[in-house]
């Protein structure tokens, strides 16, 4: 729908109805359902949630293919451009909540709750409790009965560090690949967006040594009491989003290598780069307040 002459890009762009939102809600349907019924040990519930992923998946593709062909047609204008930075900024929003939630828990954990299993009024029920951070004391973290295994805590040195290298040196890889867009050399942009997506690789390929050696070397696990808990959800959440990113940032390498974007007109490349930055900075965070203190 467009209040411009023809053969013009439209001042607002309206798509035709779609089957892409209806397909995506039936997947995440699947996905739920499946979940729910895998950890309640039904049978069908894992292939249920293997169903919706790949349906999810399929969506996905088809969706943003449609918007991609939008996009190089011509179709999306400014104020389609203003409309996706909105989406883009409040998306990251609420992934700022989500984590938010996250490090509000470790840290009511850390300075209320265990504090407060140690007090005066717990001591006559438990009384072998060890109100402890990191619980790695015998029976700490709710648990006097002992039912939680011995454990080790991960320590900076020198995966996670490594891992923190990593991910900034491809935020300042990415930079570069922005500014060369910016004044159009795409050769250079190139470049540097394969090397952001090496390194955002090898992140993950370290992230999952670490988990290994948490595993098998240190005994820490899921259930290794709130410190476990905590470490397995935070680490392991974030590298899902570095996952995403990385797969953002591929594709939109892919787009480059074909020729879209232009020094102008580069939203799709901005969006993925905002996310990875934001990605970036949790790292941080986590990186200061689950292996350092």
């Amino acid at each position: 729908m467009s209040t411009s002459a023809p053969g013009t890009t439209p001042y607002y762009y309206v798509p035709q109805p779609s089957r892409h939102p209806a397909l995506a809600a039936l997947a995440l349907f699947f996905v739920i359902l499946g979940a729910g019924q895998w950890l309640n040990s039904v049978a069908w519930g894992e292939w249920s949630l293997y169903f919706g992923l790949a349906l999810l998946a399929f969506v996905l593709f088809q969706w943003f293919g449609d918007a991609i062909r939008e996009s190089e047609s011509g179709q999306y204008g400014r104020k389609i451009d203003f409309s996706f930075r909105w989406s883009m900024s409040w998306f990251i929003f609420s992934e700022v909540m989500f984590f938010g939630a996250f490090f509000t828990a470790l840290w009511w954990m850390r300075g209320h709750s265990v504090p407060a299993l140690g007090g005066l009024e717990n001591g006559l029920l438990w009384p072998d409790f060890k109100a402890v951070w990191p619980s790695v004391a015998a029976g700490a973290t709710a648990s006097p009965a002992g039912i939680i295994e011995p454990f080790q805590t991960m320590t900076p040195f020198w995966l996670p560090t490594i891992n923190t290298a990593l991910l900034l040196s491809s935020g300042v890889t990415l930079t570069i690949a922005h500014h060369a867009l910016r004044e159009n050399h795409r050769g250079k942009t190139l470049a540097f967006m394969w090397v952001t997506v090496v390194l955002g690789l090898v992140f993950l390929i370290v992230q999952g040594y670490e988990y290994f050696h948490a595993y098998s070397d240190l005994n820490l696990k899921l259930t290794s009491g709130a410190y476990g808990t905590t470490f397995f959800m935070l680490t392991g959440f974030h590298g899902f989003h570095v996952f995403v990113g990385m797969l953002m940032l591929l594709f939109i390498t892919l787009r480059l290598g074909k020729g879209h974007f232009t020094a102008d007109r580069h939203f799709g490349f901005e969006g993925a780069a905002w996310y990875w930055h934001f990605v970036d900075v949790v790292w941080l965070g986590l990186y200061i307040l689950v292996y350092w203190l």
